[in-house]
């Protein structure tokens, strides 16, 4: 709730002018960088190792109990001597890590000191209508928004960006954008997990720097289509990162905050990936596994094993390669072309290195596909410099679909396009059926509660849906950030 009263949003084709006219401009102010300390903010040169890599930086952590949360225009150091202008929430990069327990109340005040109407989306916890983020509640610079509203969801990773129409992908870009961990001590007390001091809070984010080392940001052409993607990877906000690890088992709690590229996420020694949590908290089951994709806005919870390491062995988290199935290869920085991600660097020794799990907390009930009462189909279009769901481009005041609270129905997400399309939902979790054509399968991280699905060129997915915590107007959408900004997103009323 704000203090003054929405802003009017421009036309698709205002936006696209005005973007084109100010593209010049943003290009030459640039983008910027992470903070230099380990834990906490500030512009102080970031930390290096002895072979010009940058510490890992971690995210201020806040309560989100009368929390203040303002975002403003800051300078970060990028990790190679670069100074550069970008949005900050609260000084910070990322921004503040939001922890909070299930069942506790989440208020904050938002204040918005940048020059765009802004409003904050939860993405993945089952907020009511008017808590959750619909871009229809942005409110004007100098104004404020505030949430307050329990959190009901499941332990696990979510978190939480800017949701101002056509700004999305550029707020997001530029530094709005942080970690919303929920906890449950009575879901997690027995499993033996690594402690907090061995937790790994982690944005991962790819970014493309111009000829000064600043990242810009230039969604226009070939990158209005596959979405704005760069050959650099920030972790935290820092490029070249590297943290100091114990011969133990890590918690790395994963986001893959980019616009539109995805991670193959894999080791450099080759050993495996322990799975055990997605968008919608634990799976049913520790899964160990070469490798884990992650589409933008996905998350994953991963154990990694350094207990074998050597001392002084060097170990690479990376975006490994991979085909695109499909999908159009015209452009300069193409999904799956390997990436550096993180480095760690293991020394010491521990007297308790911790141990894998063998079993997890059971899942929630999911939603039933026997039970579905009625089924839809979304077709994710993205042709001629255009992107909508059903033909349709998003306007903010249109009903696009009413679905009756409590219901299960069979929803199936439609890509016949040369892109991906990463498929999010606001206000409840789905579970993911099946996939026709493409890859033809579900993965061990698409199992249990999702909040958001891959669906690559060629492919189909089919979901049960049922929505048992608020009604209101919610929102379906591509979150590749480009395709989302330029249309390709609905109002979904539950009745």
């Amino acid at each position: 709730m704000s203090e003054s009263t929405p802003p009017r949003f421009w036309s698709r084709r205002t936006f696209v002018a005005r973007s084109l006219a100010a593209g010049a401009a943003v290009t030459a102010v640039g983008l910027g960088a992470g903070p230099g300390c380990r834990a906490g903010t500030g512009s102080a040169a970031p930390r290096l190792a002895s072979d010009g890599r940058n510490l890992l930086p971690m995210a201020p952590e806040l309560r989100p109990r009368d929390a203040l949360l303002r975002a403003a225009p800051g300078m970060r150091d990028l990790g190679r001597g670069v100074q550069a202008p970008l949005l900050l929430v609260n000084d910070a990069l990322p921004s503040p890590l939001l922890r909070i327990q299930r069942g506790e109340t989440f208020s904050a005040r938002m204040e918005n000191g940048i020059e765009d109407p802004l409003i904050l989306h939860w993405h993945g916890l089952t907020a009511p209508e008017d808590m959750d983020g619909h871009p229809r509640f942005a409110v004007p610079t100098g104004a404020h928004y505030d949430y307050r509203f329990e959190v009901n969801d499941r332990a696990g990773t979510y978190w939480y960006h800017s949701h101002t129409h056509h700004m999305t992908g550029r707020h997001t870009y530029r530094g709005i954008a942080g970690l919303l961990i929920v906890e449950d001590p009575a879901e997690e007390a027995s499993l033996g997990l690594p402690p907090r001091e061995r937790e790994l809070p982690l944005v991962l984010q790819d970014r493309r720097l111009g000829e000064d080392g600043v990242p810009v940001y230039e969604p226009m052409g070939p990158s209005m289509m596959n979405g704005f993607m760069g050959p650099e990877a920030l972790a935290n906000g820092i490029l070249d990162a590297f943290t100091p690890v114990e011969p133990a088992v890590y918690r790395a709690r994963i986001l893959n905050g980019s616009n539109a590229r995805i991670f193959r996420l894999g080791r450099s020694d080759g050993r495996p990936l322990v799975l055990i949590a997605n968008d919608g908290g634990f799976l049913d089951r520790p899964y160990t596994l070469p490798y884990v994709d992650v589409a933008p806005a996905e998350r994953v919870e991963l154990l990694l094993d350094f207990r074998e390491a050597a001392d002084g062995e060097r170990v690479m988290l990376q975006s490994l390669e991979f085909e695109f199935p499909g999908g159009m290869m015209a452009v300069a920085y193409q999904q799956g072309r390997p990436l550096d991600l993180l480095e760690f660097h293991v020394s010491g020794r521990t007297s308790d290195p911790g141990t894998i799990p063998t079993s997890l907390p059971t899942l929630p009930e999911l939603p039933d596909p026997a039970r579905s009462v009625r089924e839809r189909r979304f077709e994710f279009n993205s042709r001629m410099m255009m992107h909508n769901i059903n033909g349709e481009e998003f306007e903010m005041d249109r009903i696009d679909t009413e679905v009756p609270f409590g219901d299960t129905e069979i929803w199936t997400f439609v890509n016949d396009a040369n892109y991906p399309h990463p498929v999010h939902l606001h206000a409840t979790h789905f579970r993911v059926l099946e996939r026709i054509g493409g890859r033809a399968e579900i993965y061990p991280w698409e199992t249990g509660r999702k909040d958001t699905v891959l669906v690559l060129p060629g492919e189909r997915v089919r979901v049960a849906v049922r929505f048992t915590d608020e009604r209101g107007l919610f929102l379906l959408h591509c979150h590749n950030l480009e395709h989302e900004d330029h249309g390709m997103m609905q109002n979904i009323l539950v009745v």
